[in-house]
């Protein structure tokens, strides 16, 4: 593998990302620098570390990376089910995002997993 974008996990996040930015844009003002800030970074922390940690160059540094990222998307599922709850966001909107992450930390999982059994990197 040449580069991390060829990495499906970081493809789909940067996706999620994007849907992540659409779908705070609607939140209210007051939170611009509060629950709709924090989402925003901590789902631009997922494949940001997943680049960073392929960039390492060693398959220990890009496990510990990966499992970083791991960690942002529990924290994003966090804050989204609070924005739920608050109702800055619908049923429809948390679940659909909610099952995305979801994946997202199945693909971690399973890219940690193959990388610590085979040490391909």
């Amino acid at each position: 593998m040449k580069s991390f974008k060829e990495l499906k996990v970081w493809q789909k996040s940067m996706d999620l990302t994007v849907e992540i930015y659409e779908l705070t844009k609607k939140f209210p003002k007051i939170e611009d620098y509060g629950l709709s800030s924090q989402i925003r970074r901590c789902s631009v922390s997922i494949p940001s570390n997943i680049a960073e940690g392929f960039g390492r160059n060693h398959s220990k540094y890009f496990v510990r990376f990966l499992q970083i990222a791991q960690g942002s998307v529990y924290e994003c599922q966090t804050q989204l089910e609070i924005a739920f709850r608050v109702a800055y966001i619908d049923e429809n909107e948390f679940r659909s995002i909610d099952i995305q992450y979801t994946e997202v930390a199945k693909m971690l999982s399973s890219l940690i997993r193959k990388i610590k059994e085979s040490d391909i990197r």
